[in-house]
């Protein structure tokens, strides 16, 4: 394998792994955004405490998980859609 395509290769690579973090980052402040907003209608057990660890931090996790995953989602039918024409 030649310079060119080892360089070639690490350059998809960095735009991938820039892709992801834009990605990642949309869906942390979108469920962030979503879990604090709706935090006072949840039961108590799943209202995050602060400085602890207890199930308000999962079900905020999840909330980013499904956030991530709409995300993502959006971006490959954006890719499939745009690939049809």
């Amino acid at each position: 394998m030649g310079q060119a395509a080892a360089t070639g290769e690490g350059a998809t690579l960095k735009r991938i792994m820039k892709r992801r973090f834009w990605q990642s980052l949309i869906a942390v402040l979108a469920g962030n955004a979503i879990y604090y907003s709706t935090k006072q209608y949840m039961p108590p057990r799943a209202q995050h405490q602060v400085n602890q660890i207890d199930w308000g931090l999962a079900v905020d996790f999840w909330i980013c998980l499904v956030c991530y995953g709409l995300v993502r989602l959006f971006r490959w039918s954006a890719t499939k859609s745009s690939s049809r024409r």
